[in-house]
C-alpha cells in the first residue's frame, strides 16, 4: 500500500473500532441501569439490544467519532511530528480527549441532559472516552506500521 493511502486506510479503521466498540459499550451500560432498578435481563435480550443499537445508535454516534477523529488524529499527528516519538500513547489520548469535548458540546446543544446516556455517570464516561483511545491507538498502528513488516 502507497504511503498516502495510510492516513485515509488508518482514519477509517479506527472511526469504525471507536464507534462499534462505543455503541456496544453504551447499550451495556444502559442495560446496567435497567438491572439496577430490578429489570431481568436475559442474554439473549443484551445480544438483541445490542444488535440492535448497532443498526441504530452507530450511524449517529458515528457521524460524531468521524467528526471528532477528523480534528483528533491530525493533531496528534503533528504533536507526534514535534515530538519525534510516542505515536499510540498520543493518538490514544488524543481520540481520548476528543471524544470528551465532542459530548461535551453535543450535551450543550441537546435538547436533554446528555445524548449518551452511558455518559451520565463518571465510568460510563471513562469507558466511552477508552473506547475511542482504542481508536486513536488503532489509526497510530496502521498508520505509523511499515508495511514491509516493521513497526516505524
Amino acid at each position: 500500500m502507497t504511503r498516502r493511502w495510510r492516513p485515509l486506510v488508518a482514519y477509517v479503521a479506527a472511526v469504525l473500532d471507536a464507534t462499534l466498540l462505543g455503541s456496544i459499550v453504551q447499550t451495556q451500560f444502559n442495560l446496567a441501569a435497567l438491572s439496577a432498578l430490578g429489570a431481568d435481563i436475559p442474554f439473549s435480550t443484551r445480544l438483541a439490544t445490542t444488535g440492535h443499537d448497532l443498526l441504530g445508535f452507530t450511524p449517529l454516534y458515528g457521524s460524531l467519532v468521524a467528526i471528532m477523529m477528523l480534528g483528533a488524529m491530525p493533531a496528534a499527528t503533528l504533536v507526534t511530528r514535534w515530538l519525534g516519538f510516542g505515536a499510540w500513547p498520543i493518538h490514544a489520548l488524543a481520540a481520548s480527549l476528543g471524544l470528551w469535548v465532542m459530548l461535551s458540546i453535543v450535551d450543550a446543544l441537546a435538547p436533554m441532559p446528555t445524548l449518551i446516556a452511558a455518559t451520565r455517570s463518571l465510568e460510563g464516561t471513562l469507558a466511552m472516552m477508552a473506547t475511542a483511545a482504542l481508536g486513536g491507538w488503532g489509526y497510530a498502528i496502521l498508520a505509523y506500521l511499515d508495511w514491509d513488516g516493521a513497526s516505524g
